[in-house]
């Protein structure tokens, strides 16, 4: 009864389309009232104790900075940047999706500010260009998951508070899987370009990398910015993210002076209620997986898979495929929220580091953003390329091919996921 009065009450709200952040603190509501073992103010007090969280207060600073770097037009010279680097190459204009994707990713820690932003300036860049329409959204779609994996990222963030886990370290974890994810793009951009004979979009010239440098530089030390200064100690990913957003209004506002009053105070509305919204669901999340927990729930869970198999690597296998799926249905912050505290004892009996087990998770619901019916990228390029939905998804399914190979590679590599975080915090 405990059991079905808990999940059974958070999987009834949700099919009749309550939401998720209502859904989880109703589930567990209804379960105090219904069971009578804890006080009903302890649902309160956890939802408030749950947001209660220093590392929570990087989340609308790591919005706020993404949003800026695209009003303020930075995101432009990212892109000039890009194409001068290796628009050289054959099929150059995917090559320019990919590495704009990296380079971005170091600013803004969301897929979703990747595809809105530069997702918006590649797909006309490719349409000019002569481009297949689906093979310019394709990539696009699948460059712009790199944004979470490679430092800051917002999912990460969620992830450590929600794992009690240092989040620097994590941010440390995504840095080779997320270079590992767009050289696997590259190869298979390298390999429609051979297939269909693709061209080259820009001669190399040194003159114009060395102009393009100059005009993106200041937007390019954004990453070394946050990097450096964690790796170092100067600040924490918390402050980084202040940082971020304090460096990307400087560049905006007084540096190009391309980011206006009114633009600064729509992105300010935006970052307040896009935080407000994930703050609603960690707030929910958390006192559902108190109760989870405290109904011993999480032990179930495991007992139950270690009695089909002790084999950490099939249990890996397991867990990945079960995460895919959840991806195909939930946001990534309510995935995350919920299935930590379920999945999280799991790996710890098997022996899987904390660390790699919460990039293993971000890269599976990373991947979730591209499969429908909630994949919130889909519907981001969809509005972009002004095509259907069903031709986005189509579009997008090839290039799940380099990040299941990635994710394969992180998930069976521990090693590589976790040499920075043990060179950086021994």
């Amino acid at each position: 009864m405990t059991t079905l009065a808990l999940i059974g009450g958070f999987l009834v709200l949700m099919a009749i389309g309550v939401p998720v952040a209502i859904s989880l603190a109703g589930a567990s509501l209804f379960y105090v009232i219904v069971e009578g073992v804890q006080p009903h103010l302890v649902v309160l007090h956890r939802m408030v104790g749950g947001t209660d969280s220093f590392p929570l207060l990087a989340i609308p600073f790591f919005i706020m900075a993404g949003s800026l770097m695209n009003s303020g037009g930075i995101t432009t010279r990212i892109y000039d940047f890009a194409l001068a680097l290796v628009g050289w190459m054959k099929g150059g204009l995917g090559h320019v999706n990919v590495v704009g994707s990296v380079i971005f990713a170091g600013m803004s820690g969301t897929a979703v500010a990747d595809a809105g932003g530069l997702g918006n300036i590649e797909i006309r860049a490719m349409r000019e260009h002569g481009y297949d329409v689906d093979f310019a959204v394709g990539i696009t779609g699948a460059s712009s998951t790199i944004g979470p994996i490679i430092p800051p990222s917002l999912p990460m963030v969620i992830y450590g508070v929600m794992a009690n886990t240092s989040v620097g370290k994590l941010f440390a974890a995504g840095f080779i899987p997320g270079l590992v994810m767009a050289g696997t793009m590259m190869i298979m951009v390298a390999w429609y370009a051979h297939v269909r004979g693709f061209h080259r979009d820009a001669r190399f010239s040194l003159k114009v990398l060395w102009a393009t440098t100059k005009k993106a530089f200041l937007p390019l030390m954004t990453p070394v910015l946050l990097i450096g200064g964690m790796t170092t100690g100067v600040f924490t990913p918390t402050e980084a993210a202040i940082a971020a957003t304090v460096y990307a209004m400087v560049l905006g506002m007084f540096v190009y002076r391309t980011l206006s009053l009114r633009a600064f105070i729509k992105v300010s509305m935006e970052t307040a209620e896009t935080t407000a919204i994930i703050l609603l669901i960690v707030a929910g999340a958390s006192i559902f997986g108190y109760l989870i927990t405290t109904t011993k729930i999480t032990d179930n869970v495991a007992d139950v898979v270690l009695s089909i198999t002790n084999r950490p690597w099939l249990i890996l296998l397991l867990v990945n495929i079960f995460l895919l799926i959840v991806g195909c249905f939930m946001e990534t912050i309510a995935a995350i929220t919920i299935l930590v505290p379920v999945l999280l004892p799991l790996m710890e009996k098997i022996g899987v580091d904390p660390v790699h087990f919460g990039l293993v998770m971000v890269l599976n619901l990373m991947i979730g953003l591209l499969t429908p019916p909630v994949g919130m990228v889909l519907y981001i390029l969809a509005r972009v390329a002004n095509i259907s939905f069903e031709r986005t998804t189509r579009a997008c399914g090839p290039f799940l091919i380099p990040l299941l190979v990635t994710l394969i590679i992180c998930t069976y590599w521990p090693q590589m996921v976790l040499f920075l975080p043990n060179l950086f915090y021994k």
